[in-house]
């Protein structure tokens, strides 16, 4: 979802900092430069070694397209967060048998479930500096527009390249705003299986009460397998294809985890902007987020309604729920902390400090200082339909409308030779958008789908005249409730509720679509010419950008080094790795919490009820002090969760936390409330990371929900690597 301007569409800016434990996505390249102050903070292994991206343990650390996971069997077995496997057990849940509910446990290898089409693993293979290359086609292009379709150009033919060996995918990167590019080639796993999950009970205990807070007793686990054919290679899912075999996989770790303990974790942060313009924090803060918060929060409650009258609702756009409250929480979360720390002022504290700079510098300074004023002219430009932009999206992407728009470009692009389709069109794209298309079969119900539309074309007709879009205004046919209830009277004649409709659009040409009947594809239609515009205004911006960002972003990182600071990227999605201890924090009311909560803890709070109902059989574990081996001496008992002052974001979702000696002690799952403001702003005092703790999830395989091939297994694996 495009949410504001470029700030939110990818990482803006370097972000400078002291090379301590706690602030820091380092990409891995900058490991050898920062060796001492991670031997400082605990590491035992050699700083290179962790610059070696395949091999022990980074070799074991994937991404699944939106989280991260790992290898912890030589037999392709990946642990991750439930809520990253969250997708795949709603895909696989019917009204009567959500394993989102009920969790699963497959006791053969042949019981284990297709994570569904668009499931994947991505494996890294390596990683190749293209900077020279981006500069030389962006520097040959004549105008804006030029520029952006240069680099892109480039971009295309340089994955092209990379993935002409059949099972791989590429992907372009920017750093630092595009003073840097790095062109990524990861292993893709197509066929990604369901293994283990616990009930939503254990996996998101707490819920969306707990959500971002600490204490936190969460068993945010679930395991999945990756697949390949019988030839080693990947492959899309069939009952032939054999478990994949990983060059490495991390251990559980045998030593007990610590208070003061050195950690890192390694994994796939989404998107930071630290270093972000102050007027792009401003809109950020003063428009975009309150935006999403107010339009989420009635999604959510629309939805909810439904789903209360209709289970298979309910189930459907369970997934689809979940993320929404997750943004609005976060969100939410960030506004407040933007108030408590005053991060405007900060922020413009912070680039009058660099203009301040760069005027000193005389005529060094001017490129930077007219790559900022241009900055604020394009932001501004962008600013004048935020509006309209953003509500004309998320109607665009509503269900069958959504659907009949994606399909009817494919058919425009696929008109191209596939170097000169848009990205995301591409045949490459092709097995991702069927995939779509099944996946739409269990996450759509009609009557969700008409009130969704109902919603987005309300808050449409509120906008201002001059913020409105003419061929939408034609196809609407008025401004009031008497047009829209017509308009979605048409709507709901549409056949793309259907598969079979879909595939048969998939393989149709253009004009097919074009002399279409369907009332949603005709929508789609009418409205392509108007977006094909506004992408045509927005690629011209970012034409313009590709030669002011990375002068005002270097300008930042020169500035930071002239106070005697280090740099490191903003984060973009790739392989970023940052390190610090086990330590709790006081909170606003100065009081200070543990870094470990524990099974006691966790049941003290158990209500019975959603979100607190843990299962009986773990209340009772608790109860009989069924520990098993793994009880902590030092705590007495089980430790579920810990807290530690690492800097992660989105994306880091399931990764790995490893101990001083490469070893897995936890996963990943979340920030503290306090921290959220950390993607603009951060707050070494109050941010930690909250992490499962790998001994809670170990006692619940082995005593609480048996899952003995699982355990036994991981056993196995312990022992070999």
């Amino acid at each position: 979802m495009r949410l504001t301007l470029k700030t939110l569409a990818f990482a803006l800016a370097a972000c400078a900092g002291p090379a301590l434990a706690g602030e820091g996505m380092w990409v891995p390249q900058q490991l050898p430069e920062i060796a001492g102050p991670l031997q400082k903070a605990g590491l035992e292994l050699p700083p290179e070694q962790l610059a070696d991206l395949t091999g022990q343990p980074m070799g074991a650390v994937v991404s699944l397209g939106g989280c991260t996971a790992s290898f912890v069997s030589p037999q392709g077995l990946v642990v991750t967060n439930h809520h990253c496997a969250y997708g795949s057990l709603q895909l696989n849940s019917t009204p009567e048998n959500n394993l989102i509910e009920t969790g699963f446990n497959a006791a053969t290898l042949g019981d284990e479930l297709s994570g569904g089409p668009n499931a994947r693993i991505y494996v890294l293979d390596s990683i190749q500096d293209v900077t020279a290359q981006a500069r030389a086609a962006i520097a040959s292009a004549k105008d804006a527009p030029g520029r952006t379709a240069a680099l892109e150009k480039l971009s295309k033919q340089l994955v092209s390249e990379c993935e002409a060996e059949a099972g791989f995918r590429c992907r372009f990167y920017s750093f630092s705003g595009g003073n840097t590019y790095r062109l990524f080639r990861n292993l893709e796993i197509r066929d990604v299986r369901i293994v283990n999950a616990p009930p939503q009970s254990i996996g998101a205990y707490g819920g969306d009460i707990d959500n971002w807070m600490w204490p936190r007793h969460t068993g945010d686990y679930s395991f999945l397998r990756a697949y390949v054919g019988k030839d080693g290679k990947p492959a899309a899912y069939s009952e032939d294809n054999v478990p994949y075999q990983p060059k490495h996989w991390l251990r559980i770790a045998s030593q007990p985890l610590e208070t003061g303990d050195f950690v890192m974790v390694a994994g796939y942060p989404g998107r930071t902007s630290r270093y972000a313009l102050a007027s792009e924090f401003d809109q950020t803060a003063q428009w975009a987020y309150p935006m999403v918060v107010k339009h989420y929060g009635k999604l959510i409650e629309l939805v909810e309604a439904a789903g209360a009258r209709d289970e298979d609702i309910k189930v459907k756009y369970a997934s689809t729920v979940k993320g929404w409250h997750n943004v609005v929480k976060n969100y939410s979360g960030q506004l407040d902390g933007f108030q408590r720390i005053d991060a405007s002022a900060r922020k413009h504290a912070e680039e009058e400090a660099v203009l301040a700079w760069l005027k000193g510098q005389d005529e060094a300074g001017a490129p930077a200082l007219a790559a900022h004023a241009r900055l604020l002219e394009l932001q501004a430009q962008e600013a004048a339909t935020r509006d309209r932009d953003f509500v004309f999206g998320q109607l665009r992407r509503t269900g069958v409308i959504g659907t009949a728009s994606s399909l009817y470009r494919l058919a425009i692009e696929k008109q191209k030779p596939d170097a000169e389709r848009e990205p995301g069109y591409q045949e490459r794209d092709l097995p991702s958008i069927e995939g779509a298309m099944k996946q739409m079969e269990r996450r759509h119900a009609p009557a969700m789908d008409r009130q969704l539309q109902a919603y987005w074309l309300r808050e449409y007709v509120k906008l201002p005249a001059d913020q409105h879009v003419a061929a939408l205004d034609e196809w609407l046919g008025g401004n009031d409730d008497a047009a829209i209830d017509a308009a979605l009277e048409r709507l709901s004649g549409t056949g793309l509720g259907t598969l079979e409709n879909r595939m048969a659009l998939l393989q149709a040409d253009r004009a097919a679509f074009e002399s279409s009947k369907d009332p949603a594809v005709q929508l789609a239609v009418a409205l392509m010419p108007t977006v094909l515009e506004m992408e045509a205004q927005q690629k011209a911006r970012e034409g313009d950008e590709l030669l002011a960002r990375p002068l005002v972003l270097q300008a930042v990182a020169d500035y930071k080094a002239s106070q005697g600071e280090f740099v490191y990227p903003d984060a973009n999605s790739s392989l970023r790795i940052t390190f610090g201890n086990v330590q709790g924090y006081t909170k606003l009311d100065g009081t200070r919490d543990a870094p470990f909560t524990t099974v006691e803890q966790m049941a003290a709070k158990a209500t019975g009820e959603e979100p607190f109902d843990a299962p009986q059989v773990l209340l009772d574990a608790v109860k009989a002090k069924q520990y098993g081996d793994h009880a902590d001496k030092a705590l007495g008992t089980v430790p579920v969760n810990f807290t530690a002052d690492l800097d992660i974001t989105g994306g880091n979702s399931g990764s790995p936390v490893l101990d001083a000696r490469g070893d897995l002690v936890g996963l990943v799952f979340d920030m503290n409330w306090e921290a959220v403001v950390s993607n603009w702003v951060f707050d070494a005092d109050m941010t930690r990371v909250i992490a499962m703790d790998a001994r809670y999830m170990w006692w619940i395989l082995d005593e609480v929900l048996p899952a003995p091939r699982l355990v036994a297994e991981l056993d196995a694996a312990n022992k070999t690597e």
